[in-house]
């Protein structure tokens, strides 16, 4: 599978759970923008069959090749990220959940999912939007995790998929800064992460991000039990130039920290 059709298979299974992210697109579209994507973020759990080493092997062979290895303590996290030769294809931001690091009540829920992942899943790049590989999460399950991680709750039931896609600020030619894609977000009634502020990062950083919060869909637990849960949302970055007068490519820790919220329940 080449690259370009990899992204557009996994944007339209992200948009079946995100239709957000496609009236949105639609909106800038609509100005005359062409939108480039700046990222796609994945998440996935750490010693199993779908590991942030195992998928690595994949976007290996789709042409990319990790360049920054990131630490989130207090989420437990752990992520590396990813560039390919062709500039014009997005970046590549790939966490993982250390397990190991939770409660032996989570990890005994997280250990029974791991356990129904096919070791031969990884025979095609489509394991990236095959979303779970697991059976669904009991509501109890679901609240336990919760309680703890909200990504490893998100996780239970979405499974692999993109967990978002970003639209590059620096490839709008309509739009100077991320104030002004912020405020028209809000005038069109969108809901944004106000987590650290609606801007995550600042220019002397090197990069600014902002997103929605996630897209609400109606999931059934295996216990029968029915609600709303957070699906994907996107985001939107503008990369400033360094001293050497390259704009920066890489990603920052606290920004990130921030950005997973996005999914957390509201």
């Amino acid at each position: 599978m080449k690259a370009y059709d990899f992204f557009h298979s996994l944007w339209q299974n992200y948009i079946a759970i995100t239709p957000q992210a496609k009236n949105i697109q639609s909106l800038f579209q609509e100005a005359g923008e062409k939108v480039i994507n700046d990222h796609v973020a994945f998440r996935t759990f750490a010693n199993s069959p779908i590991s942030l080493e195992k998928l690595e092997s994949i976007l290996t062979q789709l042409g990319y090749q990790a360049y920054g290895a990131f630490r989130f303590e207090k989420k437990h996290l752990f992520a590396r990220c990813y560039k390919h030769s062709d500039s014009s294809l997005p970046k590549v931001f790939l966490s993982e959940l250390l397990t190991h690091e939770l409660s032996e009540k989570s990890q005994l829920i997280l250990n029974s999912y791991i356990a129904q992942i096919p070791n031969d899943c990884l025979q095609s790049p489509s394991v990236f939007w095959q979303g779970r590989l697991w059976n669904k999460p009991s509501s109890e399950e679901y609240q336990t995790l919760s309680q703890e991680s909200e990504y490893a709750a998100w996780l239970s039931t979405i499974g692999l998929g993109a967990n978002h896609f970003t639209v590059s600020i620096n490839h709008l030619s309509g739009f100077d800064d991320i104030e002004s894609v912020n405020q028209l977000l809000l005038d069109k009634g969108y809901t944004l992460n106000t987590v650290g502020g609606l801007v995550k990062g600042t220019p002397e950083v090197f990069l600014e991000q902002s997103s929605t919060m996630a897209d609400k869909i109606d999931f059934e637990f295996s216990d029968g039990v029915s609600k709303q849960i957070p699906s994907c949302f996107y985001e939107f970055a503008i990369r400033h130039k360094q001293a050497d007068g390259t704009l920066f490519d890489s990603f920052i820790e606290g920004n990130a920290d921030k950005i997973f919220d996005s999914t957390n329940q509201r």
